[in-house]
């Protein structure tokens, strides 16, 4: 065996996927996890079922990671969601897909989707190092110099792949942006993906469990509008939830404003001569009546009326055109300063990672470093709910495993 070394950093679906396809017997592969047992963080993915990604043609996936999927095409190209599932197919683990696209290994166990990656690393003669944190890395000529709690390692190829910074008792603190920035890369500014919003004196605590389908989000910043996403809306005890916001958190920044268009703008009018036909046909009808044909749930249409000032007993003749414009504005443009996003403990994904200008995207390696390798979650990609950051993962991981088998 030659005296080449591997040295992954990362026991995760990114590392692991990477590990087993880079070894050969060329060179030696060794992954450092500082946890006892590595994928953590993957047996906790789908409630523990473990989302692997998601159905549809591959082309599909790219408008789903934000603003950075352009990045991804030609990882995503080069291993699909086809390949992916077909890998743990054909080692003994069928797939189910759900009624929304999402794919899961047919026994509903992510235990058994890190089963198959661990095995299959140690089958191939990975040497998985469990327990081991790694401290700090360093560029020794041309290889890399690797400081655990316990020793230092030389290593001529290095690919961290220590996840984001959510979840953190997975291990995923944030380590691999210490280490890409201690070896010269830019770090995009890191923060909260995929979490809850909580609002400025939230007002639907006791509306908890009501949800929304269709529901467009707007964030605000200065005035404007930087980002607009459609999607289902959860309330909860404390905040805003749901796929809708769990999307637009990547956007939010401090001082954010989101507006909730419960209803789409151009049903403004429609409602709006609702309130009025009702006022001159049939002015005794209470406005919560006449209101009861919009498609909103009974519960927040209380709590919209008392939010506009009107009396729960207003009838539609005494509905001033002020109190109707009001509920017009809170059905289509209700705005909610925001007072935080959900943290990292909360957090499914992280925004922000090692700079993507400075990572080839067809193979990972650093265009700074030579044989430095990013892969996964520790880029600066987030994608959406639905199986598509673990997809993200392995291909990300494969397309730097496939690199580095051609290197000589």
């Amino acid at each position: 065996m030659s005296d080449t070394v591997v040295a992954i950093i990362g026991g995760g679906p990114a590392g692991l996927f990477c590990a087993l396809h880079a070894v050969s017997k060329e060179r030696r592969t060794i992954l450092f996890e500082k946890k006892m047992q590595p994928g953590r963080k993957l047996l906790i993915t789908g409630s523990g079922r473990c989302n692997l990604t998601h159905g549809g043609d591959i082309r599909g996936f790219f408008g789903h990671y934000g603003d950075n999927g352009a990045f991804l095409k030609p990882a995503l190209r080069g291993f699909t969601n086809r390949d992916l599932i077909a890998f743990f197919e054909e080692r003994g683990c069928p797939v189910i897909t759900d009624q929304n696209e999402k794919i899961f290994p047919a026994s509903d166990r992510a235990d058994d989707i890190l089963s198959i990656l661990t095995s299959t690393c140690r089958e191939n003669g990975v040497l998985i190092r469990s327990g081991s944190q790694v401290l700090a890395v360093e560029r020794s000529g041309d290889a890399f110099l690797i400081r655990t709690d316990g020793q230092e390692f030389r290593a001529n190829i290095l690919v961290i792949a220590t996840g984001g910074a959510s979840y953190p008792s997975t291990g995923s603190t944030g380590d691999g942006y210490l280490f890409a920035e201690a070896l010269g890369h830019r770090i995009e500014e890191v923060g909260s993906a995929l979490a809850p919003i909580y609002p400025e004196k939230y007002p639907f605590t006791d509306l908890a469990g009501i949800s929304f389908d269709g529901v467009t989000v707007s964030v605000r910043r200065d005035g404007k509008v930087v980002r607009k996403v459609t999607g289902d809306l959860l309330f909860t005890h404390s905040g805003l939830s749901g796929p809708v916001i769990l999307h637009a958190s990547r956007f939010v920044r401090p001082g954010d404003t989101l507006s909730v268009a419960f209803l789409p703008q151009k049903e403004r009018e429609e409602i709006n001569a609702l309130l009025t036909e009702g006022s001159a046909t049939s002015g005794k009808r209470l406005v919560k009546t006449v209101l009861s044909t919009v498609p909103v749930p009974a519960r927040f249409i209380q709590r919209l009326l008392s939010t506009a000032g009107v009396a729960e007993d207003c009838t539609a003749a005494h509905l001033t055109k002020e109190e109707r414009n009001e509920i017009l504005r809170l059905l289509t443009d209700w705005t909610l300063p925001i007072r935080r996003v959900g943290g990292f403990e909360e957090a499914m994904a992280t925004r922000g990672g090692v700079a993507l200008d400075e990572v080839h995207p067809k193979t990972m390696e650093s265009k700074c470093i030579k044989n430095l390798y990013f892969i996964g979650e520790v880029l600066d990609i987030d994608g959406d709910t639905g199986g598509y950051n673990l997809q993200a993962a392995f291909s990300t991981a494969f397309s730097a495993a496939r690199s580095i088998r051609e290197k000589n």
